[in-house]
């Protein structure tokens, strides 16, 4: 048990040396509004007031509970759960998600593969709530994600591309984005591909401005007019409700493409993790 906490705090401590440190979600947020005049990431004074006390980092240590505590029939914890630079190892490795697993043959993001140490590792049924219940500051879910992308703050986004599905899925994700589609004739691009767009009183981040689009898909994310944490699937889910088209299932390789898309869209931008939104 030991040399495995070692093994785990070393490989720790190589990632953080290779993209960067943590940093709290209010210096990172602080650092990228002095880059920029931006009007996006200024909008909400109160939010920038009250990032400190965050419920989402309520929720995150309750995720660090769930995450060391064995759990499920198999009576194991998730520390041996591999995100991608080995297993229990998690500073840096979310803003390196989505990317390959060799174990299986898939590109997964956080949410996926979550869902996969669940049931191969604790040996939880795909019903059971613990894996069935995604959303919500109350489900497991919800917590173990905030918690293991909270350990990526301030690290700078990476997605790989090494691997041709990696590459695949980054490519359809764009095509996507820029895809009009539905009654209302909408894309993605429609509303994050321009400075001054706006829904409602709400100013939208512009893609292409990279200190805006860092925090526009630093999720997962508290919710103020939700008051729940909120996920990057969720955040997906509801864009297409928005612009009233069918969206992409929950953890499909669509929805996986359109993630990868936009993680790579604001790569070497430091994440805002957990954030707070309108």
């Amino acid at each position: 048990m030991l040399a495995k906490q070692e093994a785990r705090a070393a490989a720790g401590e190589a990632a953080k040396a290779a993209i960067g440190s943590f940093q709290e979600p209010l210096d990172v947020l602080q650092g990228l509004i002095d880059l920029t005049s931006s009007d996006y990431l200024t909008q909400s004074e109160q939010n920038l007031m009250m990032m400190p006390d965050s419920p989402a980092q309520w929720v995150a240590m309750d995720g660090e509970t769930l995450f060391s505590e064995p759990r499920g029939p198999n009576n194991v914890s998730l520390e041996e759960c591999d995100f991608g630079k080995g297993p229990g190892v998690l500073e840096g490795a979310y803003v390196e998600l989505p990317r390959y697993f060799e174990d299986t043959g898939k590109v997964m993001d956080l949410e996926t593969r979550l869902v996969h140490c669940m049931v191969t590792l604790q040996g939880f049924s795909p019903d059971d709530p613990e894996v069935a219940q995604r959303h919500g500051s109350g489900s497991d879910h919800m917590k173990l994600q905030t918690y293991i992308a909270s350990q990526s703050s301030g690290f700078a986004w990476n997605l790989p591309l090494d691997h041709p599905m990696e590459k695949a899925l980054r490519d359809a994700g764009e095509v996507m984005f820029y895809r009009r589609a539905g009654k209302a004739d909408f894309a993605c691009s429609t509303c994050h591909a321009e400075t001054g767009k706006r829904i409602r009183a709400s100013v939208l981040p512009n893609k292409n401005i990279p200190q805006e689009w860092t925090k526009a898909i630093s999720w997962p994310a508290f919710r103020v007019g939700h008051d729940h944490v909120r996920s990057s699937q969720h955040r997906l889910m509801e864009c297409y409700w928005q612009m009233r088209q069918a969206g992409p299932m929950p953890g499909s390789d669509a929805s996986i493409a359109l993630l990868s898309y936009w993680t790579d869209a604001a790569r070497g931008q430091p994440a805002i993790l957990p954030d707070m939104k309108r």
